[in-house]
């Protein structure tokens, strides 16, 4: 795909000042040349133009906020003196597996004051005798070469400026986050003690609903054993009577007797 297409479908119907990352890995550029870019991506930040068959970065348009520049696996020999005229405020710059063999090809880069890391893996210049002391000597600004400082450290993945944000934004959701589960927390309790609460009563309700069941069932035992004695009484009150005079006599008959032992 040739690269102004690919900047068309990067575009994606946005203005060129409202771009500020832009993706051109894999295009073919035309001649070895940057093509389509213009100073209208005034705003463009990072830039990445990874194995598109550049010779040369001279048709670079004025990028004054480019920041970060993806260069590599092209065939740049030279010319990096554009870099320092059109992308002034560069602080990273990857020129891995391009055509750079001496030393002296980098010195336009001290031009570049915000530079700090430059990446050169795959370039004959890093089979050099001291390549990484004459590279720091001849870029003092710099502070990673090919990933790693003067005193082999290797760089973090990222801009510390944005990780500092991202631990930031880290500690505050964790704040966030910690009072929510805080609140949660306590909701819960509440809820807790409220259904505990609630289970009390129900158990006091039903003690007393089945000491109401209970009472109810003697009272009702007694009243049916009255009625029992009632309905008997009803149904042969004769028979009743009887039975009571027929004890009466016999307790008569037994004072008779009685008296007639003691006499």
């Amino acid at each position: 795909m040739e690269m102004e297409k690919r900047l068309t479908l990067e575009l994606r119907n946005k203005k060129p000042s409202e771009v500020k990352e832009l993706v051109l890995d894999n295009c073919r550029s035309e001649d070895g040349k940057v093509v389509g870019l213009s100073s209208d991506f005034e705003n463009l930040e990072f830039l990445s133009m990874i194995n598109i068959n550049l010779l040369s970065v001279s048709n670079l348009p004025k990028l004054n906020k480019l920041r970060k520049l993806e260069l590599s696996d092209n065939r740049i020999s030279g010319g990096l003196e554009v870099l320092a005229e059109k992308t002034p405020n560069l602080t990273h710059l990857n020129l891995s597996g391009n055509k750079i063999k001496d030393i002296n090809t980098l010195e336009p880069l001290k031009k570049l004051p915000n530079l700090r890391s430059l990446d050169l893996f795959n370039c004959e210049v890093t089979m050099l005798i001291n390549y990484r002391e004459s590279v720091f000597a001849l870029l003092p600004q710099l502070t990673y070469l090919d990933g790693f400082d003067a005193d082999e450290q290797e760089a973090p993945d990222s801009d510390p400026e944005a990780d500092g944000d991202a631990l930031e934004d880290e500690y505050e959701n964790g704040e966030e986050g910690e009072e929510e589960e805080d609140d949660e927390e306590e909701d819960d309790l509440d809820e807790e003690v409220i259904d505990d609460e609630e289970d009390e009563d129900d158990d006091l309700e039903g003690e007393e609903e089945e000491d109401g069941v209970d009472d109810e069932e003697e009272d009702e035992e007694e009243d049916g054993e009255e009625d029992e004695e009632d309905e008997a009484e009803e149904e042969h009150p004769c028979g009743v009577k009887r039975k009571r005079s027929l004890e009466d006599e016999g307790e008569e008959d037994a004072e008779d007797e009685e008296d007639d032992e003691d006499d």
